[in-house]
């Protein structure tokens, strides 16, 4: 495990500048007077579960609110000032969500040029998500809100997001794939409670007094907890080349497992957007569709813990297709055939759990790699496969408000709703997304 834990700890030294050796290691043709210092054990100990539970919370906060965007979709198309002129209003949640995952390719590189831009820029960023909110709450276009809700708050998100993704990888070297799911639930675990109080904000004081309250929410909450989100490693002055640690790219493994990542993402945002107003559609309650989005992301919390335990036990390209059948299987025998609220909980359950787990597979993409690829840059490898979820983020926008333009089709359940081409859509992305299991059995995947 020493030998594992050093090698590991070599490749973080070299992206971090640093030439730090473990606690546990002794160099006794060291000078007698040579300054020693300790590092916290990295997979256990007060600070590593510190860390950890508030890189959850953090998590949490920055995720939660674009993850309950439904709720907003419903509001917004059924109040003035932005009900006369709904087009564009699916766009403001896949916005800040598309720009939060897509911000780390250049997040990344700025980190490794400027060793310490990482754990200092961490403070900014929750009061830029704050600004962009109260900016917000003055709208009276949904331009505005795609720009203030949408990217301000995204850029802000990503400042403190991606800091917390890098040190993850210093505090959990055995453990990686259980810590990064534990993180990564998080947004779940926000998701099955701010559903509710936003629609609660929302129905009581309206969207403006509501956006006030979230702003500084996320400012008090979060701001305490970012002196825990620091690196293990001490950090040097000394910059690296961005293009470090990018042999990477040149790995067709790596692509087709990219390509997964992007097409999965064309559909995987659109259930917690349209659940609401699906739920309108067939004439239930704004309460019942904070409900579904709240299953959906609940579930995830389940999800993205046990498929990063699977992650460290299979190959990646397996837990990707347990993910890919689980998920298929909801949106065509679910919610394509739902006509009333059992169906729609049920289905709300089934995708959260297996779709919401599949964000989990990026430790995994990370272990592959690594495995053949010492020199690979962590931090690269998770700006690259975040922007791909991104791209496939910021596209199901205005994708996903085509599909809904188009003629309706007709027949009785979720098809003949109106939203049957949506359902089509994102049940056949969830499909393609798992292309990379069958890549492995091709050997085009090592």
């Amino acid at each position: 495990m020493e030998v594992q834990n050093d090698i590991i700890l070599g490749d973080l030294s070299n992206f971090l500048g640093s030439n730090v050796q473990d606690h546990g290691t002794e160099h006794p043709q060291d000078e007698p007077n040579h300054h020693e210092f300790s590092l916290p054990p990295a997979d256990r100990g007060k600070d590593a579960i510190l860390f950890l539970v508030a890189g959850f919370v953090v998590e949490a906060l920055v995720w939660g609110f674009p993850f309950s965007f439904g709720v907003f979709q419903e509001y917004y198309t059924t109040h003035e000032p932005f009900s006369s002129q709904p087009s564009g209003i699916a766009i403001i949640g896949t916005t800040a969500t598309g720009i939060m995952y897509m911000t780390g390719l250049l997040l990344y590189p700025a980190y490794k040029k400027w060793p310490n831009l990482a754990n200092t820029s961490k403070w900014v960023g929750i009061p830029i998500m704050s600004a962009g909110l109260i900016a917000a709450s003055f709208a009276n276009d949904v331009n505005q809100l795609i720009a203030n809700q949408g990217v301000i708050y995204a850029i802000g998100g990503s400042i403190v997001y991606f800091p917390a993704l890098l040190f993850v990888d210093e505090w959990f070297i055995q453990r990686k794939g259980l810590a990064f799911g534990v993180l990564w639930a998080g947004t779940g675990a926000a998701g099955l409670i701010i559903p509710f109080l936003l629609n609660t904000l929302l129905s009581t004081y309206g969207f403006r007094t509501a956006l006030r309250i979230w702003s500084l929410t996320i400012l008090i909450l979060s701001m305490p907890l970012l002196y825990f989100l620091r690196p293990r490693l001490p950090i040097s002055a000394i910059s690296h080349s961005p293009r470090y640690g990018l042999g990477f790219l040149k790995s067709p493994s790596f692509w087709l497992l990219q390509a997964g990542v992007v097409v999965e993402s064309l559909g995987y945002f659109l259930p917690s957007i349209y659940l609401p107003t699906f739920a309108a559609h067939l004439g239930l309650s704004p309460a019942t569709g904070s409900l579904l989005v709240a299953l959906l992301n609940g579930a995830a919390v389940f999800a993205t813990i046990i498929m990063g335990m699977l992650i460290d036990r299979f190959h990646v390209t397996t837990v990707i297709l347990l993910s890919t059948i689980g998920a298929t299987a909801s949106v065509f025998l679910l919610w394509g055939l739902s006509t009333a609220l059992p169906l729609l909980v049920v289905f709300s359950i089934m995708y959260g759990f297996f779709a919401g787990g599949f964000v989990s597979t990026n430790a995994g993409i990370i272990k592959l790699v690594k495995r053949y690829d010492q020199s690979a840059d962590v931090g690269m490898m998770l700006g690259v496969t975040s922007a791909g979820r991104g791209v496939g983020s910021v596209l199901s926008g205005p994708l996903s408000e085509a599909l809904l333009r188009g003629e309706a089709w007709r027949g009785k359940a979720g098809y003949g709703s109106g939203y049957g081409e949506l359902i089509v859509f994102t049940g056949i992305t969830a499909a393609v997304g798992g292309m990379s299991f069958f890549g492995k059995r091709l050997g085009w995947i090592q």
